[in-house]
């Protein structure tokens, strides 16, 4: 794509804009800033993956890896502050998770261990985390003030934090799960992933395509429950104190 035909998908955003000024939705200051941002950061990446793509120095992937994991963590502690020490929660269960499926990945050989295959499935995987955690701390958050009641009535007959707090985690791994699970009920049916779509534009064979996108969705299934799982369990305890008694939010 030139960049003349690049700058001619600005219609796309001309439209919304100009749907928010006729409906006064006041969203076109963040449409601007959206689209802005959008080009500036998606550029210097590209800039920034081709240096690295080059080198394939496994220092600069380390280092794209880790800028993901703190950009994920920075964004979706905002959602869990109610929590002590949500930051460094939310930063293991994304190096869980990195690790586990890039472990997986490269110690099958399913795919290589090169920069072309590590930071793009990363991204992807640390991306969908990362969203997986907010889905995950709004709903826990949301889910432990709306029965504060009940889960004290537990304590004060001998319950344990765990047995107090079960329900509302469960329910939480649960809602936060279902988005993922439910997209791939309907892959292929409604939608075209956008790794197949991309490859299909980029001229690769429909049946490889078809390959790398079940590898991403699967992958993406073992991303949802390792990370609503681990974050639920590594959150939960420090919503009590040392007596076993629900901190106030």
């Amino acid at each position: 794509m030139s960049y003349w035909a690049l700058s001619l998908t600005l219609i796309f955003v001309l439209i919304p804009l100009v749907l928010s000024k006729t409906l006064n939705l006041g969203l076109g200051r963040d449409m601007t800033v959206a689209t802005l941002r959008s080009i500036v950061q998606l550029l210097a990446v590209g800039y920034v993956l081709k240096f690295v793509f080059d080198s394939e120095s496994l220092l600069y992937i380390f280092l794209m890896v880790a800028l993901m994991i703190v950009a994920a963590t920075h964004n979706a502690q905002k959602k869990g502050a109610a929590i002590q020490g949500i930051a460094w929660k939310i930063a293991v269960t994304l190096i869980f998770v990195e690790v586990l499926t890039q472990g997986i990945l490269i110690g099958f050989n399913i795919t290589p261990a090169t920069a072309q295959y590590i930071i793009p499935i990363s991204g992807m995987v640390i991306g969908n985390s990362m969203v997986l955690s907010i889905l995950f701390l709004n709903r826990f958050t949301a889910e432990v003030e709306d029965h504060q009641d009940q889960t004290e009535l537990i304590l004060s007959l001998g319950g344990t934090p765990k047995q107090a707090i079960h329900r509302q985690l469960i329910t939480s791994i649960k809602a936060s799960m279902i988005p993922t699970i439910e997209s791939q009920k309907t892959v292929g049916l409604v939608q075209l992933p956008g790794m197949m779509s991309g490859q299909i534009i980029a001229g690769a064979d429909p049946i490889q395509a078809v390959q790398f996108q079940l590898l991403i969705m699967f992958l993406l299934l073992t991303t949802a429950a390792v990370t609503s799982v681990s974050l639920g369990y590594l959150s939960y305890p420090t919503l009590f104190n040392k007596r076993m008694q629900l901190l106030k939010g």
